[in-house]
């Protein structure tokens, strides 16, 4: 595929930059300074796949030029060998059109994240327990067959096994990236095996796969953010009564938050202390308002649990797995619930990928 002219412009500037990037990592100057000489060298290795694509596509593009001058010779077998040319090119620059399309997709930032893992029983009683039980352990075993560490948080059996609910942490190479497509209702169909009339049954779980996000080590304060009042220390009085103005109020102007100190006889130790106060509650803040996106995350991601609701449907009488998101079919049941996942996974990843480039070539074009 030929790229159009807002991706070449912009392929044009990411080569300038890595062009910047070779000056900047030879400066002394910047070789000396480690952090940002390790910030630049990320840089230009993230550059270096596409442009490296680029200069490919460039070579292509002038190679095929020239055999299309030469496909109009007098001499007809050089019209034939630049026409076997041409054949041979244009697949070439199809195919490293689309990788070059899909290295410009922007990348999740949470694809290389650890993650948790949480499953629930929803509608089905027993059977939901039972098959929250068989989920987890074909979780289980795809995460071993990856080389992955799965971790059990917190627990609630079902009353004749599985699990009510079972939370873990997942630790490994790209977990959130493999994981992501997982959430969502699970439906299962099958004859329970306390089912003395052989009916099939109904139950659905839901699964949850939230990103483990990175600890927040600090908030960092704009001291223009802040208002900053001095007052007297009240106190029983005295020979050591405070006569100066050293105790200190900070107010944060964003948040509201407000805090004071006037333990200390000097002003700049009060102010001192009340900057780490304010800065442990606008940690403790932060830290809250993380929990509570996950909260709502972890609600989009699962739905209600309902029967009706679902993504996947297994049917154990028929060995059928249906995802509805992509309306893959596979007769594979046995092998999915032993753990073999990517035949199920990879489908769901390449029609997200493909969603994704559609939707940049449309932006491209518009």
């Amino acid at each position: 595929m030929s790229l159009t002219e807002n991706v070449i412009a912009k392929l044009e500037g990411l080569a300038e930059r890595q062009e910047e990037l070779t000056r900047l990592l030879s400066d002394p100057e910047i070789a000396n300074d480690r952090n940002q000489f390790i910030e630049l060298g990320r840089e230009y290795s993230e550059l270096e796949p596409l442009t490296s694509q680029y200069r490919r596509y460039q070579k292509l593009i002038s190679d095929l030029e020239d055999a299309t001058a030469l496909s109009s010779d007098t001499d007809r077998e050089i019209q034939a060998l630049a026409e076997d040319d041409i054949a041979s090119l244009d697949v070439e620059i199809e195919h490293i059109g689309h990788s070059i399309q899909e290295l410009l997709l922007p990348q999740d930032p949470n694809d290389a994240s650890n993650i948790f893992l949480e499953i629930r029983a929803g509608t089905g009683g027993d059977e939901a327990a039972l098959f929250s039980g068989d989920l987890f352990r074909m979780y289980l075993r795809w995460a071993e067959s990856k080389g992955w560490h799965v971790e059990i948080l917190n627990d609630r059996p079902g009353d004749h096994g599985g699990f009510k609910e079972v939370i873990s942490r997942i630790r490994g190479n790209q977990v959130y990236s493999h994981m992501k497509f997982e959430s969502g209702a699970h439906r299962v169909q099958r004859v329970p095996e306390t089912e003395s009339q052989g009916r099939l049954h109904t139950s659905a779980c839901t699964v949850a796969i939230i990103p483990e996000v990175n600890e927040i080590e600090e908030v960092a304060i704009d001291k223009s953010e802040l208002r900053v009042d001095t007052f007297r220390s009240s106190g029983a009085g005295g020979q050591h009564v405070n006569k100066t103005d050293s105790a200190v109020r900070l107010t944060h102007i964003p948040s509201g938050i407000v805090v004071e100190c006037q333990d200390e006889r000097s002003q700049h130790k009060n102010r001192a202390k009340a900057l780490t106060l304010l800065q442990s509650k606008l940690l403790d803040a932060a830290r809250h308002e993380q929990q509570l996106a996950q909260s709502e995350q972890r609600k989009s991601l699962v739905g209600s649990g309902d029967r009706s609701e679902r993504i996947r449907t297994y049917n154990f009488p028929q060995g059928r797995l249906t995802d509805h998101r992509i309306n893959l079919t596979l007769y594979k049941l046995d092998e999915v619930m032993e753990g073999h996942l990517d035949q199920i996974v990879e489908p769901l990843t390449q029609e997200h990928r493909t969603d994704e480039l559609r939707k940049l070539s449309e932006r491209e074009t518009s």
